[in-house]
């Protein structure tokens, strides 16, 4: 389907009157309607608007291809539009849009619309030929300039008559139709944001490149898309974007691309055209018990399995540390949590209660770290080992003191023993696992349900109760090294702690400030330092949404109208400590908005440190500010490395033309 057989000279105006998106919109609606191809003209603005509401579709470079598949259009067809002056569009790289085509595809015209989608983005590629499109004087002129570089970018037995049916059923086979070309997976830590925004770039450099895909996202709820076993068989390429442990085996035998989620948000483009080419390794489930599948893949190295380990264990945890921590906070709201803790709920028994549950919660958070990192390593039978290496050092059992536990002064190795455990207990599986591997096949039933756990747990309980005391030596003396910080060195620690909360917002940088904190209020009789180190923390993480909020109620000639409505919204993400509110701003200009929220940040963590602000709960924001110590002052940190942070982006900013 050539692009000059769905325009008409009715559908093209070389001189748009329009001057904001919402007017380009309407007058671009008109041009579809009047070649003659809708059936309801107001049902096809809206599947225009709702395409608008998942993303731009201006691609930059002042070109922008509004587009939408819908029952309210009879036949394919297409509109131009040029415009001297240029639209604010809200394009990613801030350009005004002077070039408009919009597309109209049936709902049954399979991938028409994308067809057309990746054949102007190619010829619009040139930037000689967009610009003398924008200056063309007469329709005549226009199509003949588009047929031109057609016939020249495209092979000529491609110019044909023919309508979108006949060449659909030429260039694609039923069973095409049925399967997408490309699969993938998306997965982050906590599965909420960069989940779900890898997943709408894959799907939509994939739609600009007429490439039918599937993502699956593995998010805080659960899989939602799922990959189907006729897909997985039928696909030509898998894309893997994950930070976190997903479901491999599946993908036995198949060509996968495994790497991490940032990648699916940044590199999409590169990532799709590497899967359509088949540029990937054939991944073998059995590599996954030996080396040879980091071997196979370069993006899937030492430091990157460490990683996805560490994060599976991470965000199977986060669940317990919030909803404890939050249960907990709320029975410090009902009675006094400065009472002496054997009368806690003396008065109020309803606060026992909030507390009790919360602590056993809160209890899991190092059983489960170790449990899941394990498991990420050797999968479920790593599960139980690693379990009960992260209870061992927890409670910090040894050899000196398992005999006499109830009257011993046992030292528990924390969060750094947990950590330990979690990986040593994948490694002893694997090592099990490929020592059982020599047993004969009759026995391989009796493996994950007798001998990998029998064997496991006891290796597991011996090297935690040899390295215990080890582990426990080095966790008190952290924490009194912590302890000991005062003045300047305190203040510095929070400034540095905050600031990496805003680094990259739910990455790496972010889950290891976060995951240090929230570690802090599991050190037995955890006192004002380490509740000093977790506030510092959060309010790290409420500073980018909030500054981000201010910048654009404040600065609005810097924001387009998008942009000002998504601002409104990160008040309420900044102040409920949900630091991924600001990824979008974050990921439109980086070189901007990324310095002023670890400013920002990095001063309201600082200032938390020096008016010695303190939280007993890891997540909640600024609905637990009656449980944080000196909470007026708290507050004030978080109002001065906000507006900070607002003031510096907002000057950064570069203002909008109108």
């Amino acid at each position: 389907m050539r692009i000059t057989d769905l325009l008409s000279k009715e559908s093209i105006n070389l001189n748009l009157s329009s001057k904001t998106k919402p007017e380009v919109i309407d007058e671009m609606v008109d041009l579809v309607n009047a070649s003659g191809n809708l059936n309801n003209k107001a049902e096809y603005k809206e599947a225009i608007l709702a395409r608008e509401e998942l993303s731009t579709t201006a691609v930059g470079e002042g070109i922008a291809i509004p587009h939408a598949k819908t029952k309210a259009v009879k036949k394919a067809c297409l509109a131009a539009g040029v415009t001297k002056d240029g639209i604010d569009y809200e394009a990613f790289d801030g350009s005004l849009s002077n070039l408009f085509f919009m597309i109209a595809a049936p709902d049954g015209a399979n991938n028409t619309h994308l067809e057309v989608l990746s054949r102007l983005s190619t010829i619009l590629m040139d930037e000689e030929f967009k610009n003398n499109l924008i200056a063309t004087k007469s329709v005549d002129e226009f199509l003949s300039l588009i047929d031109k570089k057609e016939t020249e970018k495209f092979p000529e037995e491609e110019k044909e008559e023919e309508t979108v049916e006949n060449k659909n059923k030429l260039e694609k086979t039923p069973q095409d139709d049925r399967y997408p070309q490309v699969l993938a997976v998306t997965a982050c830590p906590t599965g909420i944001a960069h989940t779900f925004m890898a997943a709408e770039s894959l799907n939509n450099k994939a739609e600009e490149k007429g490439i039918t895909i599937k993502v699956e996202t593995n998010g805080s709820g659960g899989v939602k898309n799922e990959l189907t076993k006729d897909e997985i068989e039928h696909a030509k390429c898998i894309i893997v974007a994950a930070d976190k442990k997903v479901e491999m085996n599946r993908f036995d035998g198949k060509k996968v691309i495994i790497t991490k989620v940032a990648d699916g948000i940044h590199k999409a483009d590169e990532l799709l055209d590497r899967a359509i080419k088949g540029d990937a390794p054939v991944y073998h489930a059995d590599n996954a018990a030996n080396d040879s599948e980091e071997s196979a893949n370069e993006e899937e190295g030492l430091g990157r399995k460490f990683y996805k380990d560490l994060m599976n264990g991470v965000s199977h945890m986060l669940p317990f540390v919030v909803g404890g921590g939050i249960l907990i906070a709320i029975a410090f709201l009902l009675d006094d949590y400065s009472i002496n803790p054997a009368n806690f709920g003396k008065n109020t028994p309803l606060a026992a209660f909030f507390k009790t549950v919360g602590e056993q919660a809160f209890g899991f958070m190092l059983p489960i770290l170790a449990g899941y990192i394990a498991m990420s390593i050797a999968d479920r039978p790593g599960l139980a080992v690693g379990f009960v290496g992260g209870v061992i050092a927890k409670d910090g059992y040894t050899f000196t003191n398992v005999m006499d536990f109830a009257n011993s002064n046992p030292v528990s190795s924390g969060f750094l023993g947990a950590l330990l455990a979690g990986f040593v207990a994948g490694y002893i599986v694997l090592i099990l696992k490929k020592l059982f591997s020599k047993l004969p096949a009759a026995l391989e039933g009796i493996k994950p349900v007798l001998l990998y756990p029998v064997f496991g747990i006891l290796l597991m309980a011996i090297f935690m109760m040899a390295v215990n005391p080890i582990m426990g030596a080095i966790n008190t003396g952290l924490n009194n090294f912590l302890s000991s910080m005062s003045g300047s060195s305190k203040i510095l620690l929070g400034a540095v702690l905050a600031g990496m909360m805003a680094v990259d917002m739910g990455g790496p940088f972010n889950k290891a400030a976060y995951v240090f904190g929230t570690a802090q209020l599991t050190v037995a009789n955890a006192g004002p330092e380490q509740f000093e180190i977790m506030a510092a923390v959060m309010i790290g993480g409420m500073v980018p949404p909030i500054a981000i909020a201010l910048a654009t109620t404040f600065f609005k000639d810097r924001f387009t109208e998008s942009e000002r409505k998504s601002g409104i919204v990160n008040y309420v993400m900044g102040l409920s400590f949900i630091t991924e509110g600001a990824i979008p701003f974050a990921a439109g200009d980086p070189a901007r908005v990324i310095p002023s929220c670890v400013v920002g940040s990095a001063i309201a963590g600082a200032l938390s440190m020096a008016f010695s602000c303190g939280s007993r709960a890891p997540h909640g924001g600024i609905f637990i500010l009656p449980v944080i110590t000196n909470p007026l002052m708290y507050f004030v940190a978080l109002v001065i490395g906000s507006v900070l942070g607002g003031l510096i982006l907002g000057f950064l900013k570069k203002k909008k033309a109108n």
